[in-house]
C-alpha cells in the first residue's frame, strides 16, 4: 500500500509540475482469463469476465506524451478440471471466480489527425486487490487467491473525437495469482500430486472509454 501511495504522489507531483490536462471519464470492458499452473494435473478453459470503473487520462505538455489511470471493479473466472494420476479421467471439475480492484497505471503515446482520431500504444503495471474467498474443488483441493497482486499490461488502442477511446490489451501477471493446496485421501492422487501449487492468471482485455 505505501508503494502505491508513493507512486500516485509521484504521478500527481508530475502532472502538476508540468501544468497537465486531465480530462475524466468512465471505462468499462471485457476480460479473457487464462491460466496456468506449475502442475500438469490441472487443466483449465477460459471464461469471459467484466470491468468497470472511474478513470482519468493526464496529457503532457510534451507531443503525444500521457499517463492513464483507472479505479475498476474486475471480475474473472475459469473452469478447472484435476485429472487422475493416470491422466485418463476427470476426478473434479469447478468453476473459480475472482472479484478484485483493480488499479492499472499506464504511460501513453499517442498519433494521429488532430481531434478527429488517433492511435495510441500503452504499458504499465497493474495493482490488484482481491476481493473473493477460498474456493473447494470437491473434497480434493482448495484454491486460494493472493490478497493483493501485481501485473503488466501492454496494449494498443485509438481515441476518437476527443471523447471515445477503445483498447485492446494483455494484463500479465508477475508472480502466482493463487494457490492450490492439494490435500487428496484418494489413493491415486495422494502421496503423488498432494501438496501446493501456485497458479498465474493472465488476460486479453478489450475495452472502451467516455472521457467527459
Amino acid at each position: 500500500m505505501k508503494k502505491i501511495i508513493s507512486l500516485v504522489m509521484f504521478l500527481a507531483a508530475i502532472t502538476m509540475s508540468a501544468k497537465a490536462q486531465i480530462d475524466y471519464g468512465v471505462k468499462g470492458g471485457l476480460n479473457l482469463t487464462s491460466m496456468s499452473f506449475s502442475k500438469d494435473v490441472f487443466d483449465s478453459s477460459n471464461k469471459m469476465g467484466f470491468f468497470i470503473g472511474p478513470t482519468a487520462k493526464f496529457t503532457l505538455p510534451v507531443v503525444g506524451l500521457g499517463i492513464d489511470a483507472s479505479l475498476l471493479f474486475d471480475q474473472r473466472s475459469f473452469n478447472v478440471e484435476f485429472e487422475s494420476r493416470e491422466g485418463h479421467a476427470t476426478v473434479a471439475s469447478e468453476s473459480i471466480k475472482q472479484q478484485s480492484i483493480q488499479i492499472p497505471v499506464n504511460a501513453r503515446f499517442a498519433f494521429g489527425v488532430g481531434d478527429v482520431a488517433s492511435i495510441l500504444v500503452f504499458a504499465g503495471p497493474q495493482f490488484g486487490f482481491n476481493l473473493s474467498g477460498k474456493k473447494s474443488i470437491g473434497q480434493i483441493a482448495d484454491w486460494k487467491f493472493n490478497s493483493s497482486n501485481l501485473s503488466f499490461n501492454i496494449g494498443a488502442g485509438a481515441m476518437f473525437l476527443k471523447h471515445f477511446q477503445a483498447t485492446l490489451n494483455y494484463n500479465i501477471a508477475l508472480g502466482k495469482t493463487g494457490e492450490f493446496d492439494v490435500h487428496s485421501t484418494a489413493e491415486d492422487i495422494k502421496d503423488v500430486f498432494n501438496g501446493k501449487y501456485d497458479g498465474k492468471m493472465n488476460a486479453w482485455q478489450l475495452s472502451v472509454a467516455y472521457f467527459f
